[in-house]
């Protein structure tokens, strides 16, 4: 069963809020004096936060919490649904300030609903399902702290967090799936695999290690060779811009919260949180002809956010990172063209690491935008039209562009059935005409060129965390920092064999590895897989009088004997056609 995102399922977000109800029930019977404030679904399943007072929980409280669940949910209790006034609900709920906080929050004159099961009755607005019964297959997952609100200044609360399915078949799926995530997290996985590392003097600012580095190298080798293909050209912008440059794009506004600021020679600097502006400098740098667009500039440029402490999360969320920018410079008539051709390379990329996606095209907002609606319509329709002629599928997200024009979102899916969003294509009407970016066009009039931000990767750093994730650390061969590993039988007897079939193998541009200690083979052939090299290769009598090499890929027990050359053959041809096997 693939991981599910319990928000985009109507039936189970209704079934998982009522049964974080039921958690809070059987929480009240444990624990008379406890108060509760929210209990959402959320994408990963539900969640309660509660106030304990004095009490903290333990795993063991867990268990007792389950098990008084299980009898609420047998005693079948009906949910029942009750409307009434403010006035009431703060009368009810007085001794209790949380309660009271959110009915505060609520407008005068609504009328407050309520859901009554057994002995319990909770704010909420709802739906739930008819009764206790129908949310007897569940998991508690673990425990936290939460502050109250989010806000460090507030009481920290207890946080429980669940799931629930509407049978056992389903949840016990689901169960041996989060098991298997849990094998694949990439953190786990970067430091048995010596990928990256995170150190206390640079939170959120990841360190590659060797191995890493082969496979970052390779990645963005990919990335430019694919790129250059499609007539990009390549840029490298300053790391740290003055605040004036800041001020003109409009980030100042919006992110010097997130920046980092140095003074320099008494004018203050900021490092760059986007690449954006730098590219404009670049376009700016010369004078531009029609004839000169589409300009395509990609940069591999690194970016930093100051993110807060409490949200860093190993590759995926960090304070500096690394984003597969480009942008794009093109005239209206170009644009459907343009995206199409941006979505043909998303395609042939995101297929190469056997990662299916999904686009969604968000529009106009409500309010607040920049531009006339006429000229909004008419970029929504080429984005809309780029994807039907690139032959590819979209939903509409009504209302979630940005200020400054619509946008593509690209959402992949990985082996476990996770979203992540990577790719983006932006449509930017504002950007060119704050930096004043001209072309001269045939007629000879000076017209400001259309913009387009966009990403495949999105952020290097994180999509190599999804990578890890996505094949488990089984890197497919032309990805892996260590992709054969030559161990002989006996080191003095096949050692001059081994040597010899690793320097045939690494001449032909293959990153390989001997093994030549002095332990039993079926040890140094283990240590070979739980570090995960695609293939071993053992050499002894057999193969040393016969020319050839036993191949065995790792993960599998079969094993094959070839030629050394036919060997060679079959790993480049691997490495040339990019194969993949997701596990």
């Amino acid at each position: 069963m693939a991981l599910v995102n319990f928000t985009e399922d109507e039936h189970l977000e209704v079934l998982n809020h009522s049964c974080a109800h039921l958690l809070a029930q059987a929480v009240r019977h444990l624990f008379p004096d406890a108060k509760f404030w929210v209990g959402p679904v959320v994408a990963e399943g539900f969640y309660y936060d509660m106030d304990l007072g004095d009490h903290t929980l333990t795993d063991e409280d867990l268990e007792k919490i389950s098990k008084e669940m299980k009898k609420c949910a047998k005693a079948d209790k009906r949910i029942v649904r009750q409307e009434i006034s403010r006035e009431e609900a703060l009368e009810r709920f007085k001794d209790d300030p949380y309660k009271v906080d959110l009915i505060n929050r609520m407008e005068d004159g609504t009328n407050i609903s309520m859901y009554t099961q057994g002995d319990f009755t909770d704010l909420c607005r709802g739906p739930h399902v008819e009764s206790t019964k129908k949310c007897r297959y569940f998991k508690l997952l673990k425990h936290s702290g939460a502050y109250w609100k989010g806000d460090a200044n507030n009481k920290m609360l207890q946080r429980v967090y669940g799931v629930c399915f509407d049978s056992k078949e389903d949840l016990d799926a689901y169960l041996e799936t989060l098991e298997e995530a849990k094998k694949r997290d990439h953190k786990k996985l970067g430091k048995e695999l010596g990928l990256f590392t995170i150190s206390e003097y640079a939170p959120g600012m990841p360190i590659f290690l060797p191995d890493g580095m082969i496979l970052r190298n390779i990645l963005e080798q990919y990335w430019y060779e694919e790129h250059a293909k499609e007539g990009y050209q390549f840029i490298k912008t300053p790391i740290m811009m003055s605040k004036e440059l800041w001020e003109l794009s409009g980030h100042w506004d919006h992110y010097k919260d997130n920046m980092y600021t140095s003074m320099v020679d008494d004018r203050e600097f900021a490092i760059k949180p986007m690449n954006c502006p730098g590219a404009l400098l670049v376009y700016n740098s010369t004078l531009h002809s029609y004839k000169d667009l589409p300009l395509r500039l990609g940069e591999l440029g690194q970016v930093h956010r100051h993110e807060a402490s409490g949200a860093l999360n190993g590759l995926f969320r960090v304070r500096t990172f690394t984003q597969d920018d480009a942008h794009l410079f093109v005239t209206p008539d170009q644009l459907e063209d343009e995206v199409k051709r941006v979505l043909e390379l998303v395609d042939r990329i995101y297929s190469v690491f056997g990662l299916p996606y999904e686009i969604e095209l968000s529009t106009r907002p409500e309010s607040g935008y920049i531009g006339s609606e006429e000229i909004w319509d008419a970029s929504e329709k080429a984005l809309a039209q780029a994807c039907v002629h690139a032959g590819k599928e979209y939903a509409v997200n009504p209302g979630d562009g940005a200020f400054y024009g619509p946008k593509l979102d690209i959402h992949i899916k990985d082996s476990l059935g996770r979203v992540w969003q990577c790719g983006t294509v932006q449509l930017d009407m504002n950007l060119p005409e704050r930096f004043e970016c001209k072309y001269v066009d045939a007629d000879g009039t000076k017209k400001t060129p259309i913009m387009l931000h966009r990403v495949v990767y999105g952020s290097v750093e994180r999509f190599i965390g999804i990578l890890i994730e996505h094949f488990g650390g089984h890197f497919p061969l032309w990805m892996a920092p260590h992709q054969i590993a030559v161990i002989p039988v006996h080191h003095e007897k096949h050692l001059a064999y081994a040597q010899k079939v690793v320097e045939a193998l690494q001449a032909n541009g293959l990153r390989v590895d001997l093994d030549a200690r002095n332990e039993k083979l079926g040890y140094r052939v283990r240590e070979a897989q739980i570090k995960k090299v695609p293939y071993q290769i053992v050499v002894g009598d057999g193969e040393q009088e016969q020319g050839t090499v036993t191949i065995r890929k790792s993960g599998s027990r079969d094993s094959q004997t070839l030629s050394l050359d036919e060997a060679i053959e079959k790993f480049t041809t691997e490495v040339k056609e990019k194969c993949i096997a997701v596990k």
